[in-house]
């Protein structure tokens, strides 16, 4: 079991003692940014414009199903996007383009991406956006997967995802007592928040920032040799299902079991874990159900039992006037 399973969604004696350390940090996070506002820590402006997406909490919170909205937006309006993502220890090192030897979100958004949105990934963001607009001069907009902290790269509009589940947004407080990188009232007044599970939540936000509700609809599944061929998941009713997952995914997915009622076996992964053909081979099995992203990475060894369960966002079409609006009255464009 994680430690953020065993604290950071209720409140014990070690949050008492562990309290004193988020309010520092969150006096840290005012003092850095403040840093960058004064122009003490130098900053960097892409010749296009930028977009952060991010989530609140140490969580996705329906951050990478928010981005993949916003990208199929950009491009339905004639806009080239172009997705930057920091690298973690598996693709640490200097700006390289995505590929197949990827794995995790970052791979999930370079296959549903495809060549028309690159992905670019590496230690430094700004290196990393500055590559792919070498390599994609066509690109005219940059989308950073992340970076809500991140000051040095100068953003023109910050949309942050914000998710009242409880695995989510937790006890509320912030790390290390809590799973929240930053209080929706410290958030900038630029900042726009949507929302899933805002339902019968009180939030004390900074009155100028605007709220828009997302769903996200993870009820459908496609077959992974034949994406054309779609059933919803309680089409499959009384079949010998198993759900294989990483520990990212393992949460809704159970969710999505209750409320269903699907009745399956969940074999559970550690997070950014390879996936390999013996883990998904069940010979006593009909169904074998994944989440998009780990589905994705076992293509090449794919069987006609594979189903892959995407998550889509449902976004406020308020949201999406106000994106355009911005956008457009953007001199870089």
């Amino acid at each position: 079991m994680k430690l953020s399973e065993l604290y950071w969604h209720r409140v014990t004696p070690l949050h008492f003692v562990l309290w004193p350390l988020s309010v520092l940090y969150r006096f840290f996070l005012a003092g850095k940014k403040l840093c960058y506002w004064l122009d003490i820590f130098p900053s960097v402006k892409l010749p296009v414009p930028v977009i952060i997406v991010d989530s609140i909490s140490i969580g996705d919170g329906g951050k990478t199903p928010l981005l993949l909205w916003l990208v199929d937006l950009l491009q339905a309006q004639d806009f080239h996007p172009g997705i930057v993502t920091q690298g973690n220890s598996d693709n640490a090192g200097p700006p390289a383009a995505v590929t197949s030897t990827n794995n995790g979100k970052a791979f999930l958004l370079a296959q549903l991406g495809g060549k028309s949105c690159p992905v670019w990934m590496g230690n430094d963001r700004i290196a990393a956006a500055q590559a792919l607009l070498a390599a994609h001069p066509e690109c005219n907009v940059i989308i950073s997967n992340d970076g809500l902290q991140y000051h040095r790269l100068e953003r023109d509009i910050e949309v942050i995802a914000v998710d009242f589940n409880e695995q989510s947004f937790g006890n509320g407080l912030l790390l290390p007592a809590g799973p929240l990188r930053s209080t929706l009232k410290d958030l900038g007044e630029s900042s726009i928040l949507v929302a899933n599970n805002l339902q019968n939540h009180y939030v004390d936000t900074n009155p100028q920032n605007k709220i828009y509700n997302m769903k996200l609809i993870n009820e459908t599944a496609y077959l992974v040799l034949d994406p054309q061929q779609r059933k919803t998941v309680a089409d499959f009713g009384n079949a010998s299902i198993r759900i294989v997952t990483d520990a990212d995914n393992v949460h809704w997915l159970y969710e999505l079991m209750q409320k269903t009622g699907l009745n399956a076996e969940l074999h559970s992964h550690p997070e950014n874990h390879r996936f390999k053909a013996e883990e998904i081979h069940f010979a006593d099995t009909d169904i074998v159900l994944m989440p998009e992203e780990n589905a994705l990475q076992c293509k090449d060894f794919a069987h006609g039992k594979l189903w892959a369960i995407p998550q889509k966002a449902w976004v406020n079409s308020e949201l999406q006037s106000f994106l355009l609006r911005k956008l457009r009255g953007n001199p870089a464009l």
